[in-house]
């Protein structure tokens, strides 16, 4: 994700949590649905607002960029959340995001696997496929792909870089730019 947000300023994550990625990325706004996640993102510094995807609460045109890191797993609306962020962001602007790919191995294995995870008990997994379809119906254009996470995350004991693409990698992120309707 570092090499798509690099550079940006002005940005917001849409399902901040604890501010996991949002400080280390630069990344000083965000919005979570909830409060204890809210409080501990304040504690690291960062402006949260409490809130959904569905119906962000900034102003129209306020921000160069938009994170959602996982988020898409639990959004009640899909396109309604990303023509939220479309109107969000400034023409140009880039939505970023970062999922875990229903088709790849580690997405398979998260699904077997969800009862007995407290995070992912509710997640909806979807393909790049998916995304990019919405991506495409919400007027987000020129989106570039990239994946990382390569085998079983018990046997990755070093940082991996990233590649083009998608469907090797468990993690992919997608960056889309918002473009302006007339294009």
């Amino acid at each position: 994700m570092k090499h798509f947000v690099s550079g940006e300023k002005n940005g917001v994550e849409i399902g901040i949590g604890s501010g996991l990625f949002a400080k280390p990325l630069g990344i000083d706004t965000g919005i979570d649905p909830s409060p204890a996640m809210a409080m501990r993102a304040r504690e690291k510094g960062l402006d949260v607002q409490i809130g959904k995807a569905e119906a962000l609460p900034y102003t129209d045109r306020s921000f160069n960029f938009a994170l959602m890191v996982t988020t898409v797993c639990f959004l009640d609306d899909m396109e309604k959340s990303f023509c939220e962020v479309w109107r969000i962001l400034k023409t140009g602007g880039w939505f970023i995001i970062g999922l875990i790919d229903r088709d790849s191995r580690l997405g398979q294995k998260y699904i077997m696997n969800r009862t007995n995870s407290t995070f992912f008990k509710t997640a909806e997994f979807y393909t790049v496929s998916q995304i990019l379809q919405i991506l495409d119906q919400t007027e987000f254009k020129n989106p570039e792909v990239i994946q990382t996470l390569f085998g079983d995350l018990k046997e990755i004991n070093s940082i991996q870089s990233f590649e083009k693409g998608h469907g090797k990698g468990g993690f992919v992120v997608i960056k889309s730019k918002k473009g302006d309707r007339y294009d």
